[in-house]
């Protein structure tokens, strides 16, 4: 949803036309062609004037934010501590509680100084890590006991050089040995760094005054919130302006991860999710296109990595990628190619199932309708075509056919949904329920519109389910509270994404910037924002909630409630959730496929708990193992349990092979489906009004 705002940025310019640019900083040669223009400042004015009318919180610009927008952009810079000197910060601490003095008042070039140092540190990190690399890989001695600390977030900064030179030499050891034990040889592993570090050396030497305002502006605007950002001219012309791009050519939501670059979310139906080979949290360290050669991005920037990745319909780009399932030391990649291709609105259409169950010495037939997004075929509708595609439309057609099979209950699965149509949300809800509200919106005034279903009656009124997930976002959030708020149906799965807020994108003087404006608020007054949509009964997570969804990114809106739009009503499902819970609870303990995704997940959350690795090659193979035998172990405890034969060894994925997923043939095979279906009709056989007549 966006809105347009009055001409915020054009007024704001006028009376600048004189303004004075700050006395420039000492700096490292080099790095003084870096400074801020005319053009910049302006802009700059515009975004703190359009941040104080116009976000939704519309907090201070005041000291304690200032200290914010400074921990920020030393985050930015330098998220793992490994560049910037104890004597660079203290040095820097002189403006720690003035930015937003400078920044009210045009003054950027405390945030050019500080990347100048940036770059210059760089420069020294690059050059020493080359130095070393020249006396040779195979001379390095992985017999030695030492450690390195990966999680250096909250580490002390370096005292001085020569012990940012221990750090760099233990993480070039630790890249060394990480490749080793993936399998390459030493030959191959001298190429390949040497050209790492010269290629991230010839592109830091590329740096123009519009990356760097870029980063310090962007330092300040996403203390407001992670959606709310600015982007220069040349990429607001190419991408979305929030840090995670949507990708056109293959279909997937990306952020940046320290110096990778990490899928948050595929797009439905789009090339990569149809891979079969690519999962949120997965990073990608290789680009390539077609059959040309493989190009490692590891600290690369975002947006160059997105460059690589774009490319025209019909063309193949093949990436490498390190799964997220893979312990931290384990840098073992697949390579995975993708036709680059317009993600059809055909493909994203909901299907429907039929789910065949034997429950409690009875058969039964459960109706399930996929929903992967909510679409609208605008032009069709705008054109006034009867027969314009929508989702509800499409719901409403398979309503029909299910209902003439003679099924017992519909579930509504919405796993990956990423959201999409606003009013498919509504309109969805509207064949669910009687009458009413939807979804409430308020903006940064306070004033709250209400969406609501004006047409009378229910379309399907029998017993109902929603799916959800981690992935399921935005209209699914808004379709899965109302039908919880109203009691139309149990919501089963786990936490939502979590995304309820509105952002609207205001042109600059130079560049453009997107700054939330409102929030959506169930009916029940709750929003959906960080918290997401708790399901009535809760499955196991098949990914670190930690690591995906809103309450991950950092300064994210909290959740919060206001007035309902709809009188509370007697709950018909909380009279019986305790032993729907218990049924539920019972069947899942010995169940192959809930075990292994508890299990999975709590490995998993070990491993990321680590903070150091060792630096000894025998000490790290044996970790390997040991880690590697845990992932077998709860592999074939599944397959024994669900009479497989177990494996000898884990299987590599490569990217000719499909997941265990794509390989079933009914839709009794999907654990967290059919066991969807065996709670539904626990609820139709406790109350048996629900029955279809």
């Amino acid at each position: 949803m966006k809105r347009s705002l009055a001409s915020t940025a054009l007024a704001l310019v006028l009376g600048f036309s004189a303004l004075p640019l700050a006395a420039k900083t000492t700096t490292a040669p080099g790095w003084d062609y870096l400074q801020p223009d005319r053009e910049q400042v302006i802009a700059s004015l515009n975004v703190v004037e359009l941040l104080r009318r116009h976000h939704y919180n519309k907090p201070p610009l005041n000291d304690e934010r200032s200290i914010q927008i400074y921990d920020n952009y030393l985050k930015l810079l330098d998220p793992t501590r490994s560049y910037f000197t104890a004597g660079d910060i203290a040095e820097f601490n002189q403006w720690r509680t003035k930015f937003d003095d400078l920044l009210k008042s045009g003054d950027l070039e405390p945030g050019f100084a500080i990347y100048r140092r940036h770059l210059t540190r760089l420069q020294e990190r690059l050059d020493y890590a080359l130095a070393e690399l020249g006396k040779g890989v195979d001379k390095i001695d992985f017999t030695i006991d030492e450690e390195l600390q990966v999680d250096r977030e909250k580490a002390p900064w370096a005292k001085d050089r020569a012990e940012l030179d221990e750090l760099w030499r233990k993480r070039l050891k630790d890249e060394v040995l990480r490749l080793k034990i993936a399998g390459k040889e030493t030959k191959d592993i001298q190429e390949l760094l040497t050209k790492r570090y010269r290629n991230q050396l010839a592109r830091l030497k590329q740096t123009r005054g519009e990356d760097v305002f870029q980063a310090y502006i962007n330092a300040f605007a996403t203390t407001y919130d992670p959606h709310t950002t600015y982007l220069s001219p040349d990429n607001a012309e190419n991408f979305d302006i929030n840090m995670s791009l949507s990708l056109e050519g293959i279909g997937a939501v990306l952020q940046s991860d320290n110096e990778h670059v990490k899928v948050v979310r595929l797009v439905p139906a789009g090339p990569a999710e149809k891979s079969k080979q690519i999962a949120p949290a997965d990073k990608i360290v290789g680009v390539a296109q077609g059959n040309g050669e493989m190009v490692d991005v590891i600290g690369w920037r975002l947006d160059e990595v997105v460059k690589l990745i774009r490319g025209p319909k019909g063309s193949t780009v093949r990436l490498e990628v390190i799964p997220a399932s893979n312990p931290p030391s384990d840098q073992t990649s697949k390579v995975v190619t993708i036709t680059r291709e317009a993600v059809k609105l055909e493909e994203q259409a909901a299907k429907k199932k039929v789910l065949e169950l034997k429950h409690e010495g009875r058969d039964y037939k459960l109706g399930v309708i996929e929903l992967p997004a909510f679409y609208l075929d605008f032009k069709a509708f705008r054109a006034g075509d009867p027969n314009y595609k929508s989702t509800t439309r499409d719901v409403k057609r398979l309503l029909d056919e299910l209902q003439a099979e003679k099924v017992d209950g519909v579930v509504i699965d919405l796993r990956n949904n990423g959201g999409g149509s606003l009013q498919e949300a509504t309109e969805l809800t509207s064949l669910f329920i009687e009458q009413g509200p939807t979804v409430l919106v308020r903006n940064a005034d306070g004033r709250v519109d209400v969406l609501a279903d004006d047409s009378k009656g229910v379309y399907y009124s029998g017993p109902l389910a929603v799916l959800v997930n981690r992935l399921s976002a935005s209209a699914s959030e808004i379709f899965a509270g109302a039908m919880q708020d109203y009691h139309r149906a149990l919501i089963l799965g786990g936490q939502t994404f979590g995304k309820g807020t509105v952002q609207t994108i205001q042109p600059l003087n130079h560049g453009e910037l997107k700054l939330t404006l409102a929030k959506f608020y169930r009916v029940s007054g709750q929003s959906t924002q960080n918290q997401g949509v708790i399901p009535d009964i809760l499955y196991p997570d098949v990914m670190d909630t930690k690591d995906i969804g809103e309450s991950a990114l950092p300064a994210a809106l909290p959740w919060d409630s206001i007035r309902p739009a709809i009188k509370p009503e007697l709950d018909p499902i909380k009279p019986f959730l305790s032993e729907l819970k218990v049924r539920h609870d019972r069947r899942t303990a010995n169940d192959p496929d809930f075990v292994f995704t508890r299990d999975r997940l709590s490995l998993a959350k070990k491993l990321m708990a680590e903070t150091t690795v060792s630096l000894n090659e025998q000490t790290r193979r044996a970790r390997q193992a040991e880690v590697e035998a845990k992932q077998l172990k709860l592999e074939n405890n599944r397959r024994l349990a669900k009479g497989e034969d177990p494996l000898k060894e884990l299987q590599k994925e490569d990217e000719d092979a499909l997941p265990l997923e794509d390989g079933k043939s009914t839709p009794e095979d999907d654990a967290y489906l059919a066991e969807s279906g065996r709670i539904l009709l626990d609820y139709l056989g406790l109350n048996p009004s629900l029955a279809l007549h």
